[in-house]
This record gives structure tokens, C-alpha cells and sequence, in this order.
């Protein structure tokens, strides 16, 4: 048996190609990296929220898996949107990295700094910013990570704001000016988690097997719950919604929320459940958000966002 797995092929994405040929081959499992172009790798002019929150990373990658040219598609399980298109599912996630977010830079950062610029262009990332730092101006910094250390140091922005797990894998830690709190800085569904996808009509014998080798039951139990809300919320790369879920002591915690664009406004909660309870409880985390004023966040970002 023979797994075809395709990728994006920025070096992040083939670390995580890597890492799962790994995997598989731990269970005897040979397999093959197909690396595919998406949108979200072409299209490196404007914000991803520009170009829409649903398929950016993988809508190419998805019509491969579709035709049957490779088995499974490898992600970081923060670019999955929050509804799969039919016929399509997540069948494993890895062992989740440290999930917060930090930046990176050649320099020390001082957030009072009044004229301090961060590269990011996640809604989710400015709008903590404009909540916690108002006075700190963001630069839209697209491209792999290389690509954006190289626009950095040129001088378009003073730091990068990255997911922590991206920039270890890629061996920046020396680069880790600061980290944030996550308790504050609440990341996105899925951070630090790499995702396999496959496509109705992959033999259950190939999905056993590639469950065996890659998937951490306990990162699914928490992403699985994420992933609930963030289906409810209907949330996607252009919407600053977020959630993080961990297993302590039995038990499962899911704190999620949404915050507007500006930072002014912010509803989130935290529930905990047993560990099974998970997706339950992220439909009912999304229901308190959208009931105590995440509706109306809701609507007032999207119609900003349709006259931007």
C-alpha cells in the first residue's frame, strides 16, 4: 500500500508533509509528497480576508483529493474553514505544538514604541491589538515565512505576529522577541495541530491505518470541540473568532469568543464538559457568544468588510 499526500509547498507546509510520511512510515505505511499551488499562495497581494475566508488553502488541494490523484491532504488545522464541503473529512489531527502566538524580529520590541508596526494580517491579531495596544499599526505581510523575515528586515515592519508552532518548526526560536498570553490572546481553532483530510471513498482500511499512525486522540477531543463553535459561528480567516480547548484533570475546558474589529467589543465565555461532551459543548459556547452580543459583532464586521 501506497499513500499520495498532497501539500501546499511553502517549506512550513512540507515540514508537515514530512512529519506525516514519518508517521506513516513508523506503521510500515510507504507513501509519496505531491505538493499543489492554492489561492492563498498565488494570490499573495491582499489580506486573505480580500480574497474570502472559505477554501483559501485548500480548495486546489481539495479538487486533487476529489479526482483521486493523492490519498490525503496535510494542513495546519487552523486554515481548515469551519465547514468541509461535501464529501470531505478530517479523519486525524497531530499531537498539538504549544498553541499561543508570539513575534519574531531581528530587534527588541517595545510595545510603547509609538511608532512600532507588526506584520500580521489576521483579523483575529489586530483586533487583540487594537483592544490591548491601540497606538500599534499592522502591515498586511504576506508570503512564507522566509519571504515575510526578508520584508521585515527590509523594513516593512518592525516584528512578525506568528502562531508559535509555525516558527519553532521552521527553527526561528532565537527570533522569539515576545510571547503572548493565551489567556488574553486567545488563538485560533486548531493552532498548533497538523490536520489530514480525505475524500468519500478512500478504503477504511487506508483511513485505520493512517488514524493509527498520525492521530492524537486527545488534541482531537479539543480541536473536535473547536471546530464545533467555530461551525456554529460560521467563522472563517476574515472573522476574529477564537477558541482553545485543553484536557486537564478529565476534564475538557473550551473557552472561545469573537471581538470586533476595533477591540471595543468582545464577548467570551468558558465551559467544561467530560471529554466526549466536546462538540456538544462548542455548540453551546457559540450559542451563549452569538445570544449575549456576538450576533450583532457579527453583522457589523461583515458589513465593514463588504464596503472595504
Amino acid at each position: 500500500m501506497k499513500i499520495k499526500i498532497g501539500t501546499r509547498g511553502s517549506k512550513l507546509a512540507l515540514w508537515q508533509a514530512y512529519f506525516v510520511q514519518d508517521q506513516l512510515a513508523k506503521e510500515g505505511v510507504e507513501s509519496e509528497i505531491i505538493t499543489i499551488e492554492t489561492t492563498g499562495d498565488k494570490r499573495l497581494d491582499v489580506t486573505i480576508s480580500k480574497i474570502g475566508s472559505k477554501g483559501v488553502f485548500t480548495e486546489e488541494i481539495e479538487e486533487q483529493l476529489k479526482s483521486g490523484a493523492i490519498d490525503i491532504a496535510v494542513h495546519s488545522a487552523k486554515d481548515m474553514p469551519s465547514t468541509l464541503p461535501e464529501g470531505f473529512e478530517l479523519i486525524a489531527f497531530s499531537e498539538r505544538e504549544q498553541a499561543h502566538d508570539v513575534l519574531i524580529s531581528h530587534k527588541t520590541i517595545d510595545f510603547n514604541q509609538p511608532d512600532l508596526v507588526l506584520g500580521t494580517s489576521s483579523t483575529r491579531r489586530i483586533a487583540f491589538l487594537n483592544k490591548h495596544f491601540p497606538h500599534v499599526n499592522t502591515v498586511a505581510v504576506r508570503g512564507n515565512l522566509q519571504t515575510r523575515i526578508k520584508k521585515m528586515k527590509s523594513g516593512v515592519c518592525d516584528a512578525l505576529w506568528l502562531a508559535y508552532a509555525g516558527a519553532h518548526r521552521m527553527g526561528f526560536d532565537d527570533m522569539m522577541v515576545h510571547h503572548f498570553d493565551e489567556n488574553e490572546f486567545v488563538p485560533a481553532v486548531g493552532q498548533g495541530s497538523v490536520t489530514i483530510e480525505v475524500y468519500r471513498g478512500i478504503s477504511d482500511e487506508k483511513k485505520a491505518l493512517i488514524r493509527k499512525a498520525t492521530n492524537h486522540p486527545e488534541t482531537e477531543q479539543c480541536l473536535l470541540a473547536e471546530r464545533s463553535y467555530l461551525q456554529i459561528m460560521n467563522g472563517g480567516c476574515s472573522i476574529p473568532v477564537y477558541g482553545r480547548a485543553r484536557l486537564e484533570n478529565g476534564q475538557l475546558t473550551l473557552t472561545g469568543g469573537i471581538i470586533s474589529l476595533d477591540g471595543r467589543e468582545q464577548v467570551s465565555q468558558t465551559y467544561t464538559s467530560s471529554p466526549n461532551e466536546g462538540p456538544e459543548t462548542g455548540k453551546k459556547l457559540a450559542q451563549y457568544v452569538l445570544d449575549h452580543g456576538g450576533k450583532e459583532i457579527l453583522a457589523e464586521i461583515r458589513k465593514q468588510q463588504a464596503e472595504d
